[in-house]
């Protein structure tokens, strides 16, 4: 398998983009990582995408997006992992690159989320959940995180405040990232006093829904001349049962625990080599165990690091330097792409304020579901 490199990124802000279509939003992420490549043209596209077909009535992405980016003729085509859908995109275009099948992707992870009614998002985002058993019993995508925080708190012993630290820290990295949607600083009382949603997850536990989308042109590495090249360390998917109530152990994630030790060894890295880690934080509970199962904290600890300020950006493992999907914005099918250009951003050292100091090796890991569907992938900086 060849070695794979980014040579382009580009992203547009998360936000209600009422003026803007779903091609015009994805069209206009393409075509910056296209100018930042330096390229007119790629041999595939891959787009990563939860909601189309229910939200805009619009499936078939792939030719979609091609024809609107003048890319005709070549392979074009939708992937669709839930909330990973961005991750398993990127992934699937890496594939073909490092199998040599072709020599240039563009990955585009895109979501306009804000044209219907805020009932009909949650029901869509609901088919991320079992239908049967988790969906038919009346349980909401954001009930099934409330009941796995509330058992976390009670197994562990933390309370609700706790949690504060991961809100704190995403909404003051928020605030200097220009594509971030919530620019608004947290404290642990306006925490507190946030309204509940589902108890005990309130509205700053949760991410907001957005419009936008991120891209990447990806390429063997050995075709990439600007410095520094980033390139792909590695890249793992692994998966659990899609209802949480059929796993051994609801407060592990499994699939994160087995994704990150594939990429770990992959790349030839510990968890202690990562410089700064883009974790899949759409409820403050996802956030902890994200950190759990990747081996920076024990389990039932991963609060803990919040609490010690280990996770800032001169932090033991900065997390969510951008603002991650808290503040900056979870428009489902695009964030997994939004990490990936966001490590991109930190070992190209382009983050201002956020920058992590030295970055060299970045992590994005973009989970689908609640834990069922897990990808993870590492790049690394080289000059």
């Amino acid at each position: 398998m060849r070695k794979v490199a980014i040579l382009g990124i580009g992203q547009t802000k998360v936000d209600e983009q009422w003026d803007k279509s779903l091609r015009e939003i994805g069209g206009e992420a393409a075509f910056l990582a296209m100018q930042d490549a330096g390229v007119d043209k790629v041999d595939a596209l891959y787009v990563g995408n939860m909601l189309s077909s229910m939200v805009s009535g619009q499936n078939q992405l792939g030719t979609f997006f091609s024809d609107w980016i003048g890319l005709w003729k070549q392979e074009a085509v939708k992937i669709e992992a839930a909330c990973g859908s961005g991750g398993a995109a990127f992934r699937s275009g890496l594939m073909a690159v490092a199998s040599g099948e072709v020599e240039s992707a563009l990955v585009v992870g895109v979501e306009k989320m804000t044209d219907k009614a805020g009932r009909d998002v949650t029901s869509a985002l609901a088919t991320a959940a079992d239908s049967d058993y988790e969906v038919e019993q009346g349980v909401s995508f954001v009930g099934i995180n409330a009941l796995i925080m509330r058992r976390y708190m009670h197994e562990f012993g933390w309370k609700h405040e706790d949690f504060a630290p991961f809100s704190i820290n995403a909404h003051a990295n928020a605030m200097h990232n220009p594509y971030a949607r919530l620019h608004e600083k947290v404290s642990v009382d306006k925490f507190e006093r946030s309204a509940m949603i589902a108890t005990p997850i309130n509205l700053l536990d949760a991410s907001p829904v957005g419009d936008g989308a991120a891209a990447a042109i990806i390429v063997p590495a050995d075709k990439v001349l600007r410095q520094p090249k980033i390139v792909v360390a590695a890249s793992a998917a692994a998966t659990d049962t899609i209802s949480v109530h059929s796993r051994k152990d609801p407060l592990f994630l499994n699939a994160s625990y087995l994704s990150s030790r594939q990429a770990y060894t992959m790349a030839g890295v510990t968890q202690d080599d990562i410089d700064v880690f883009e974790l899949h934080d759409a409820f403050s509970i996802m956030a902890a165990l994200s950190l759990e199962a990747t081996g920076f904290a024990e389990r039932g600890q991963g609060v803990r690091l919040g609490l010690e300020n280990q996770i800032g950006i001169q932090g033991k493992i900065p997390v969510c330097t951008r603002g991650g999907l808290k503040a900056r914005g979870h428009p489902v099918g695009a964030t997994g792409m939004y990490q990936i250009v966001e490590v991109a951003q930190q070992l190209r050292h382009e983050c201002g304020t956020t920058q992590v100091d030295g970055a060299t090796i970045g992590m994005a890991q973009n989970i689908g579901g609640s834990g069922a569907t897990i990808l993870t992938h590492i790049l690394r900086r080289e000059n």
